[in-house]
């Protein structure tokens, strides 16, 4: 491994020893290392068999979701087509890790764009993510978000006759349930549990980003899908920025597009969970 650490230090310029070098678990889509130098700890990221810009658009995510420095995000040192060199972010939480992390949330969800969507398309896990600008968010969600991911589970075979039909009844009555006058504001797009770390003093930093400019609410239904956030995160979110109390109503179909993601990704696990959301919303 080290000859592959080595290489990827000669492509990004890294004219460092490299010493220890150290597997970290937990990665589903790469294989990541801290990879320690005389001046520096890295965190490497190598997948062999990456998408065409997997890497560049990791990248790219991690810009956008810094520009403002709301919340932290690992410096990028170098990236290729099968790696990408970052900061090592290294610490544990602290009393008020979350409650910082639920403000710069808030924060991130404060700062507004022009369009719903990104120039470019990037990725969700390992799965393309549609983007381009749209200026109707509910069509943003049902063209770029929801039909993607079911016309995918569909040539995946994942979507069984009767899923099919209630899926595409849905897409037809989506501006029944979302509200088009929503502002775009900038998403991690990728936000669990796992997605989040606390750095040194206990800073929250984000990785792993999916980035685009789209409702808040979609974010927020994403962060209560799977856990790893608490009420503290929560509690002082609404400090910044009020839940409106219909979100509850609208949340399970923020939901939809991540249970279809991992419905494609994972298999039918998932599929109970996209059953009942579209039970409750489709209209046939």
């Amino acid at each position: 491994m080290n000859a592959v650490i080595e290489e990827i230090f000669r492509q990004a310029e890294i004219h460092e020893e490299i010493g220890q070098v150290e597997p970290v678990a937990g990665g589903d889509i790469s294989a990541a290392y801290l990879v320690h130098t005389k001046k520096h700890v890295y965190f490497v990221k190598h997948h062999d068999e990456a998408p065409r810009d997997f890497f560049r658009q990791e990248a790219a995510g991690l810009c956008f979701l810094g520009e403002e420095r709301l919340l932290k995000v690992p410096a990028v040192y170098g990236w290729g087509d099968t790696w990408i060199v970052m900061e090592a972010v290294r610490g544990s939480a602290a009393p008020q890790t979350e409650e910082e992390l639920g403000r710069g949330i808030a924060q991130l969800h404060d700062t507004k764009g022009t369009f719903f969507g990104l120039e470019e398309d990037n990725f969700i896990g390992e799965l393309p993510q549609v983007n381009g600008w749209e200026g109707s968010w509910t069509r943003f969600l049902r063209d770029k978000r929801l039909k993607p991911q079911i016309e995918l589970a569909k040539s995946l075979g994942r979507l069984p006759l009767k899923r099919e039909k209630k899926a595409y009844s849905l897409l037809d009555h989506l501006h029944d349930y979302i509200p088009d006058h929503r502002h775009p504001v900038k998403l991690h797009g990728d936000l669990w549990g796992g997605n989040w770390i606390s750095g040194e003093n206990g800073v929250p930093c984000l990785i792993d980003p999916a980035v685009f400019y789209g409702d808040h609410e979609f974010e927020l239904a994403f962060m209560q899908l799977f856990g790893g956030f608490t009420s503290a995160v929560f509690h002082a979110y609404e400090e910044i920025k009020p839940i409106d109390a219909l979100f509850k109503d609208r949340k399970p179909l923020y939901q939809l597009y991540y249970l279809l993601v991992h419905l494609n990704m994972f298999g039918e696990s998932y599929g109970g969970a996209v059953d009942r959301i579209l039970k409750r919303y489709a209209k046939t």
